[in-house]
């Protein structure tokens, strides 16, 4: 498998990065929960800091009023978040009892956040503007009484409007993404895209502020999430096919509807540049 370079921390991501700040974060929470909260020094970030993505990721977790919500931004699709985010809540909470000095094995109710899950979507799928995907729905056998959902929200330009209102930062980080892919889809390299997006984004007031003090470190932000996209569905496709021609094809298109240029899916796939463009034009697809 090619090395895509993926062994950087989560909190290198633009998404994590734009959301570490406290008024964005409260901003969020309220956005998707219908609340008002106004105190933002009265939100905790909770994060686990030292999470790779590579083992378990999260993006951002926040605990208000006794919620605990983690927020998760992919831009791949993953019918597994339910479970990701069930691993990732049990040890949130080990850690939480601990801090709390709770004792599980006392004669009291040990009361602790109530956890709702978040996963914000803004792959190259069509997909709608909010779903539940549930645990049981992985069960070997279907039992009655345990359930956990991941809360999925597309935030892509365009959906969700009544979130994206409601939360300035995540409407124009939408925007922005959005512009890196005009750039990408004209035939630009990524980090030409990247360049031009930041510049007519800061030119129309989108992130501008943002943008302008920290631009040196954007493009880094983007590569980040640019590799571990990249990694991850090497992997699955890998996993669903390893070393069968059919696999290596499936793989092509996948990474072409992703927006993934024919020269890095040749590197990922140890096909060549002729080999992945004639399948793309057996499959009708451009990279």
């Amino acid at each position: 498998m090619a090395e895509t370079g993926v062994q950087r921390k989560y909190k290198d991501r633009l998404f994590c990065h734009l959301f570490s700040d406290r008024d964005n974060a409260l901003s969020l929470f309220n956005a998707v929960s219908g609340t008002d909260y106004t105190d933002a020094d009265g939100l905790k970030i909770v994060t686990l800091e030292d999470a790779v993505y590579l083992t378990m990721k999260n993006d951002l977790a926040v605990c208000i009023h006794s919620w605990l919500k983690l927020f998760e931004q992919q831009s791949s699709w993953n019918p597994n978040m339910p479970l990701r985010g069930f691993l990732y809540f049990a040890r949130e909470f080990s850690g939480w009892l601990t801090q709390n000095r709770k004792d599980l094995y006392g004669t009291r109710l040990v009361k602790i956040p109530a956890p709702e899950y978040y996963v914000l979507y803004n792959g190259r799928r069509e997909e709608a503007d909010r779903q539940d995907l549930l645990l049981s729905d992985a069960f070997g056998h279907k039992v009655s009484g345990y359930e956990w959902t991941a809360h999925v929200i597309n935030i892509n330009a365009g959906h969700t409007p009544d979130v994206m209102e409601k939360c300035r930062t995540l409407k124009e980080y939408s925007l922005f993404i959005d512009e890196v892919r005009r750039e990408q889809d004209s035939g630009q390299a990524l980090e030409d895209s990247v360049r031009e997006a930041v510049n007519r984004c800061i030119r129309n007031g989108v992130l501008s502020e943002y943008l302008l003090k920290n631009k040196a470190e954007v493009s880094d932000m983007i590569l980040t999430e640019y590799d571990e996209d990249l990694h991850t569905q090497t992997l699955l496709a890998e996993g669903r096919e390893e070393g069968r021609e059919e696999g290596r094809r499936e793989m092509v298109v996948e990474f072409a509807r992703q927006g993934v240029s024919e020269v890095t899916i040749s590197a990922a796939t140890k096909l060549s540049v002729e080999q992945v463009r004639k399948i793309l034009e057996e499959e009708s697809v451009t990279a």
